[in-house]
């Protein structure tokens, strides 16, 4: 019989982390971790415990996984090396240490490797934020599974363990928008022998302290936040064990809708999703069974969020902070972020479009004021910071140290988002310790300026009149961005955001305490376009809001549907997995084109799309000269250029009845002509002359 044991722990994790840093973080080395043998033996090592392969380029600063997992296996006295970008035609670069003495870890980097290539209308992206030079084309599509075929190929018999976002979040059945299917778990595709889900420090710690004293990888099946595929025979054993008649003792399991299922029926796709969604909370989810044929796809419950000291251990390791010496171009990931200082980690929000609350958790962890105010003390060292930290937050910036105030009752919670459909009356709110820290921070001797670049929940800032104060006056560098992401109740509704008026409420605190500060200073709002719900009249009303309050997003965010999310489920069922309501869903690329027009409809090159909406959905009112016209009633000259330029550009070429083109030879426009000489498609016909 297959032995799955229980898992029931009921409090924070992380003493494992905290005696293992604290003990060695001395030990850790000041340079970078190795991405060569000769860098290895420099540090006196002759073999590697660990191996790293990421498709990230490697930046070793704790905004990157690749760096602060190695750092703390580091301190922990394992020695890891960096094999960073590898070229995956071959296995060559896998062998760049020798056989590693634990195991190959895999990551296809901080995004999605397909979300990392590919637009929201499947189109290849023109940069790669996270390599050198912003280059494209140095990591392949769904990474993870060329790089673990690769380790495998390299060393037989080497324990391969997958994790970071990609593989966390294709950990089962799920939709891939870029092949329009619905994939099975990467555990078949990819065959690793473990995932780790989530946040990893801890689990990756305890897997290598585990395979050091002889488990196997079988042995660590027992672990929390892992996931793992079990053979036709034990899938069988395990499925047997779950039916209601069984007498067996019963796993904390629930069986969730099988692959074949969820790929025949939608409504079974929702199902499952609604099923995973609500199996999150650490403390009181269940195990997930999902079928493959004849194998089982095994989802242990989430790790235990880390406590506030196991965070300071980990923040508080030697990060050099730049990317390794060995390379000679910009990363821009790293200069967006190189003078950041994360505070916090999760978020309460449970936004359906997000994966941040799947990844890192729906409980804030937070760092201690000491620990953050010694890593700004450290950053003023370098002599390139230049005294300015460009953010200080995390995922959400205001959520610092904000949590459930009883404990008993969130251990029993099953509720998606603490902040919607209203926030948690249990909830704590309290901005007095972030406001005591973005005091505490700007008064740090070296540091000139701290701004707040992360996210900021609205609804949350609202609820404290001195943190607006504190944050407008001291923390906003000219604009802040915020996230309202639409204006039509429904949309928002199915987005888990606050009401539309929210945001005005919002604005209109900002623009108060800017003007007693005595600054111009202005709000960014982000909003997305073809979101599930939002239909033409939905983004006729939000553009029409952006005329009335004078914003012109330079930019506009398309809704792409990323493996896991509940959003990404109504994209693909067109149901809400939640109610099983249907949901109006954009999925045409005409129907998205005209979308995220509207968003920018004071844009010359957007007119004739912008009037096609407005036709389709019976809003001429908005065409003309009027207050709320959204565009005028004659194409302006700079709309008849663009739409040229744009056939032009479409289709290339001379024709019968265009003009040469500038450059194009004699030759060539000969040719275009009935009567030029050479030969035809008739060359024995008589060709006309003068007098015919």
């Amino acid at each position: 019989m297959i032995e799955l044991p229980i898992i029931h722990d009921s409090h924070y994790s992380g003493d494992r982390l905290i005696a293992a840093l604290q003990r060695g973080a001395s030990r850790c080395d000041r340079r970078p971790l190795p991405m060569s043998m000769d860098e290895a033996r420099a540090r006196g090592w002759d073999e590697i415990d660990i191996v790293f392969v990421t498709g990230d380029a490697y930046i070793d600063h704790p905004s990157f996984a690749m760096a602060i997992l190695g750092r703390v296996l580091e301190a922990a006295g394992f020695r890891v090396g960096i094999i960073s970008q590898p070229d995956w035609k071959t296995c060559d670069a896998w062998r760049r240490f020798g056989q590693p003495k634990l195991f190959f870890a895999v990551s296809a980097g901080n995004m999605d490797s397909m979300l990392n290539h590919y637009t929201a209308n499947r189109k290849v992206r023109n940069a790669d934020a996270y390599s050198p030079g912003g280059r494209i084309g140095l990591r392949p599509d769904r990474a993870t599974l060329a790089y673990c075929q690769r380790a495998r190929e390299a060393y037989k018999g080497v324990p391969v363990i997958a994790g970071g976002v990609e593989a966390s979040l294709r950990r089962l059945a799920h939709y891939d928008y870029w092949s329009d299917t619905v994939k099975r778990s990467i555990l078949l595709d990819a065959k690793p022998d473990l995932v780790v889900y989530g946040m990893g420090e801890d689990a990756i710690l305890e897997i290598a302290q585990r395979m050091q004293i002889g488990a196997t990888v079988k042995d660590l099946r027992d672990m929390r936040g892992v996931a793992y595929m079990l053979g036709a025979k034990e899938s069988a054993e395990l499925v047997n064990e779950l039916q209601p008649d069984s007498t067996a003792s019963v796993f904390p399991t629930t069986l969730i809708p099988s692959f074949e299922a969820v790929v025949a029926d939608k409504a079974q796709f929702a199902e499952a999703t609604k099923i995973i969604h609500t199996e999150t909370n650490p403390w009181n989810a269940r195990r997930l069974v999902q079928m493959h044929d004849r194998q089982a796809a095994v989802v242990n419950p989430p790790r235990l969020p880390i406590s506030q000291t196991a965070m300071d251990a980990i923040y508080d390791l030697p990060f050099d902070r730049h990317a390794h010496p060995s390379y000679t171009e910009p990363i821009p990931a790293h200069e967006m972020i190189k003078d950041s200082v994360t505070i916090m980690r999760g978020c309460f929000g449970g936004c359906t479009f997000c994966s941040i609350t799947t990844h890192q958790g729906r409980t804030i962890q937070s760092r201690s004021q000491t620990s953050i105010v010694g890593e700004l003390k450290r950053m003023t060292d370098d002599p390139q910071f230049k005294g300015i930290v460009s953010d200080i937050g995390g995922p959400t910036a205001n959520m610092y140290e904000m949590k459930c105030t009883r404990p008993e009752v969130e251990a029993k919670c099953r509720r998606q988002s603490c902040v919607h459909p209203t926030i948690c009356k249990l909830l704590g709110t309290d901005h007095a310790p972030l406001i005591k820290l973005m005091k505490e921070a700007r008064e740090t001797p070296g540091i000139r300026k701290v701004l707040v670049a992360s996210g900021i929940r609205m609804d949350l800032a609202r609820r404290s009149p001195e943190y607006m104060r504190e944050l407008v006056k001291h923390h906003v560098g000219g604009h802040l961005k915020v996230a309202p992401e639409h204006t039509d109740a429904g949309v928002l509704e199915l987005m888990r955001k606050p009401a539309s008026d929210d945001f005005e409420k919002f604005a209109d605190v900002f623009n108060a305490e800017s003007q007693k500060a005595g600054k111009k200073q202005y709000l960014i709002p982000y909003y997305i376009a073809s979101h599930p719900g939002s239909d033409l009249h939905a983004m006729i009303d939000l553009a029409v809001f952006l005329k009335r309050n004078g914003y012109r997003p330079d930019q506009v965010q398309d809704f792409i549907p990323a493996p896991f999310d509940v959003a990404t489920a109504m994209y693909y069922t067109g149901i809400n997995p939640f109610t099983k309501e249907p949901v109006y869903i954009a999925k045409h690329l005409r129907d998205r084109k005209l979308q995220r027009a509207l968003m920018q409809f004071f844009k010359p090159e957007n007119y004739f799309e912008v009037r096609k909406a407005l036709e389709e959905a019976g809003r001429q009112d908005l065409i003309g000269s009027g207050c709320d016209c959204l565009i005028p009633a004659r194409a302006p000259q700079a709309a008849m250029d663009a739409r040229r330029k744009d056939a032009n550009d479409r289709f290339p070429g001379n024709y019968v009845h265009s003009q040469d083109k500038a450059g194009g030879s004699k030759k060539a426009a000969q040719k275009q002509s009935r009567f030029a000489p050479g030969k035809g498609y008739r060359p024995d016909r008589r060709r006309p002359g003068p007098n015919s």
